[in-house]
């Protein structure tokens, strides 16, 4: 019996190990998302009937003074916010539910305010997602500041795509396929998530410009958090005599600009993995849910707090750029339909709009029970 309470509550249970860090990191994010819609819902007029995290039966909730029920659900893997007017959780429109609304409700439904309101709304939970990012890699940027290495080879390794390629110790990258590079993390960064493609390098070698072509090969790394991880290598190594290791240190503004770029490289990088995995060039085994999610956070929690929170930044883009796919009921989804509407002065017909959102919903159920698969079962 004190194994079986040890295994559960101690820091190293699944309780207090797995699933408390699961739902910190997932109820930020999902708070976040919705915070954003509801926020910039209300700015924008639109009533809000109930702001919820987690689906299915209520848990806790209470009512505040706009009538807006605040809740805590059974399943705590997503939320929504349902602003007057709305059918269900995916602000899908219900026309009999809104010629039963009274005129007050009229004014602040939903679906009866301007086009650039409703896509305002809509894509402030993404924004938010993306906003939250930000704020916390400029936090650490601010407070830890970051370990640069001079983007020099020390040496390269025998029958290796640079070995091929002509790559030569003391060369100095000085852009990766166009991306000028100012560190050695830099061509980490563009190389891992390219095997199998072909890439121009420019280095520096005796002081000229040397252009050599190299193609990353898929290999099987350890990330920071224990997970064998499958990324393009070239077959180069840095060392500290040649990279030279340093710490820069930011005012809170510089830290501020390096948190926008390290966003915008995570969704560079996130864009290309689904544009790779759509045609079959990236391994299905890289996707995960809930499950890898949960994993992941015990073991960010295992290494500190800010490992933890560094974890939230990274899913809460990914939550942000998925939401934004043109994938009805997906926020990006509805936005597509509002900038057709916009375009053409009309809603979309009701019943072309119907058909596009159960073939949408079959796309995002599909995709869920692909990632559970994958979480239970493997590869």
């Amino acid at each position: 019996m004190t194994d079986f309470l040890t295994s559960v509550f101690s820091t190293e249970g699944i309780l207090i190990g797995t699933i408390v860090p699961f739902l910190f990191v997932l109820t930020v994010v999902v708070f976040v998302h919705e915070m954003g819609h509801y926020l910039v819902g209300r700015w924008c007029g639109i009533g809000v009937k109930a702001f919820s995290i987690g689906f299915g039966p209520e848990i806790f909730g209470f009512n505040d003074r706009r009538g807006t029920r605040w809740r805590l659900s059974a399943i705590p893997l997503g939320g929504y916010v349902k602003f007057v007017g709305d059918m269900n959780a995916t602000s899908t429109p219900d026309p009999e539910h809104m010629e039963a609304l009274s005129p007050d409700e009229q004014r602040v439904a939903f679906h009866n305010q301007a086009v650039w309101k409703r896509a305002l709304t809509v894509f402030a939970g993404p924004a938010f997602n993306f906003i939250l990012t930000i704020a916390v890699f400029a936090v650490m940027f601010a407070v830890y500041g970051r370990f640069v290495s001079e983007p020099m080879v020390a040496e390269v390794q025998p029958d290796s795509p640079a070995a091929v390629a002509g790559f030569m110790p003391g060369d100095r990258f000085v852009t990766v396929d166009g991306v000028e590079i100012e560190s050695f993390s830099d061509v980490q960064r563009i190389v891992s998530g390219r095997a199998g493609d072909e890439i121009v390098f420019v280095m520096l070698r005796d002081g000229e410009e040397v252009t050599l072509i190299a193609t990353p090969e898929l290999t099987e790394r350890e990330d920071a958090l224990g997970n064998i991880v499958r990324i393009g290598v070239i077959g180069v190594v840095n060392n500290e005599e040649m990279g030279q290791p340093r710490l820069l240190t930011f005012t809170p503004g510089e830290a501020l600009v390096q948190a926008v770029e390290e966003t915008g490289h995570i969704i560079a990088r996130t864009g290309q993995f689904l544009q790779r995995f759509v045609t079959g060039r990236e391994d299905r085994c890289q996707l995960g849910g809930p499950v890898k999610i949960a994993e992941m956070s015990g073991q960010a929690a295992a290494l500190g707090f800010e490992w933890l929170v560094q974890l939230v930044a990274l899913l809460s883009v990914g939550i942000g750029f998925l939401n934004l796919l043109p994938i009805p009921p997906l926020d990006g989804g509805h936005l597509v339909f509002y900038g057709i509407e916009a375009v053409i002065r009309r809603p979309v017909p009701e019943r072309l709009m119907e058909g596009i959102y159960r073939v949408g919903l079959l796309l995002v159920l599909g995709f869920m029970v692909f990632v559970f698969w994958n979480d239970i079962f493997g590869c």
